[in-house]
């Protein structure tokens, strides 16, 4: 852990770290907007899973209030057309997300105590939302308490021999690699939202949302 804290902290003092801590503020003032602009987002992390952040962030400008109104079909040639990998499903994921909560997301999840217990409604009451996709909206929304447990900062994490690489993502084994990170982003003074920028940027050479 060690290793990757001094790594973290070089960051944190140069070009990176301004460019991470310009993004957290904008995820914060993302939580400040309109309903329909954190439905929209909500939709950006359905459309991530099992597909690249890059892809998503394309694929939501292009369609952009389209998440609000099309009927499923169209959104699924939508989708597709713009080459989403699972249009169908996405679509229906979507479609389904907005009878459910697009006119009440925001009055949802900032009704709840923390970014933990928002995600917990988001896993139990919107199809297509893990654990992963639910902390992604959520960080991107302002909540910088829950972490992004993806293949990326796993990957980097089993690196450092910090964890061993899981054969499968449970709810447990999410939440125990959560843990972890919890106490690399205390080492590190920052929050976990901030620590994710971080991990993926040591990854991919990216800082996304």
């Amino acid at each position: 852990m060690e290793k990757l804290l001094r790594e973290i902290k070089k960051l944190k003092r140069g070009r990176i770290g301004r460019v991470v801590a310009e993004r957290a503020d904008e995820f914060k003032r993302m939580g400040k907007k309109p309903c329909k602009e954190i439905f929209k987002e909500l939709c950006f992390c359905l459309l991530t899973a099992n597909y690249s952040a890059e892809g998503g962030i394309r694929i939501q400008r292009a369609i952009g209030d389209g998440f609000l109104k099309l009927k499923e079909k169209v959104l699924a040639k939508k989708l597709k057309k713009l080459g989403h990998r699972f249009p169908n499903m996405r679509a229906k994921f979507i479609v389904e997300a907005r009878k459910k909560c697009a006119k009440d997301i925001k009055r949802i999840v900032f009704s709840f105590g923390n970014g933990k217990e928002a995600r917990e409604w988001l896993v139990k009451n919107v199809k297509g939302l893990g654990y992963k996709e639910a902390s992604h909206f959520l960080r991107n929304v302002g909540f910088m308490d829950v972490a992004i447990v993806d293949f990326h900062i796993v990957d980097l994490l089993a690196k450092n021999k910090i964890i061993k690489k899981p054969k499968t993502m449970t709810k447990k084994k999410y939440l125990e690699i959560e843990k972890v990170l919890e106490k690399l982003a205390k080492k590190a003074g920052l929050e976990l939202g901030e620590l994710d920028l971080y991990l993926w940027y040591m990854e991919t050479g990216k800082v996304l949302k």
